[in-house]
């Protein structure tokens, strides 16, 4: 048996070795057959790859070698966001943390789950069952934005971290749609019925009655909510701010903004707003991956 794996190995280290000559292949079509079988070993050859890549010294090669190694993780992580959509429970920070590996295929998940965890400690220390929902939210803000200096940056395309849950947490900065994850993941882990509510260009986290249930309660949304939190700074609006908000823009405050969303189009929101982006021509595959990611959380 041990024989038999041995000229396995052996047969397998053969081909790569010959698949790896043939990267330099001027001809495409050559090229393009040699990067899916290499591509089909998996991201254990990774590392191999990344040796060949620091002893060759031809640019064109380098980039072909980079290709591969980001299709090798864009694998991976696509078959990581499946397993995510399919499960049980989507688990929101998971989620947003295999959007932060596909700008990051080397982001590390624990010292993130530590972060939220102590904040989640430190907040809980200070609530009691006698606090009103705007008394947890008050408590939930001064911690989050003012002990843990988490700050708010413009939504802007031009810087793809402000988007991955790991630089917001390691950085303490984010936009608006990722800062908004970060209070919703500490709301569910403190059972604070607060979520991201679908307001148009707006990410907002509506606070509603402690036992309002979307796939139950028949009425309006809004009926069962208290009010909202600004995700770039905490502040808090009344029905009255969003209301003045919709005259502004000039739309009708239906029913569909007021609900809260899903993780799956949480997730899928973000991916898509990740992918603008990479609109400039020598990085639009990477918006067409990201939005392809997003298209698999399609409900």
């Amino acid at each position: 048996m041990i024989a038999k794996f041995s000229i396995k190995l052996m047969q397998a280290n053969r081909e790569i070795t010959a698949l790896f000559t043939l990267i330099d292949d001027p001809d495409e079509e050559v090229y393009t057959t040699v990067s899916e079988k290499i591509v089909a070993y998996g991201k254990s050859i990774i590392p191999n790859l990344e040796h060949l890549w620091e002893t060759t010294l031809n640019d064109s090669i380098q980039e072909r070698i980079e290709m591969i190694i980001h299709r090798l993780h864009f694998t991976d992580q696509t078959n990581e966001l499946i397993e995510w959509r399919d499960s049980a429970y989507q688990d929101l920070l998971l989620g947003a943390l295999i959007v932060s590996k596909f700008l990051d295929p080397e982001v590390n998940s624990t010292p993130v789950l530590q972060e939220i965890e102590k904040i989640r400690k430190n907040v809980w220390l200070e609530l009691n069952n006698f606090l009103t929902p705007l008394e947890q939210a008050n408590v939930l803000s001064s911690i989050l934005y003012h002990y843990y200096h988490l700050k708010g940056v413009e939504l802007s395309y031009e810087n793809a971290d402000d988007f991955s849950i790991q630089k917001v947490v390691s950085a303490k900065k984010g936009n608006e749609r990722s800062n908004a994850i970060v209070y919703q993941v500490l709301c569910e882990l403190l059972d604070i019925n607060a979520k991201i509510i679908n307001i148009p260009k707006l990410s907002i986290i509506a606070f509603f009655h402690s036992d309002y249930d979307p796939t139950t309660q028949i009425g309006h949304p809004q009926e069962f909510i208290h009010f909202y939190i600004d995700s770039t700074n905490g502040q808090a609006f009344s029905h009255k701010d969003i209301e003045g908000y919709f005259k502004k823009i000039g739309q009708e405050p239906k029913a569909a903004y007021f609900k809260p969303c899903s993780h799956k189009k949480i997730i899928q929101q973000l991916l898509l707003e990740t992918a603008k982006c990479f609109a400039l021509p020598n990085n639009d595959y990477k918006q067409k991956e990201l939005v392809y990611l997003s298209s698999l959380l399609d409900e």
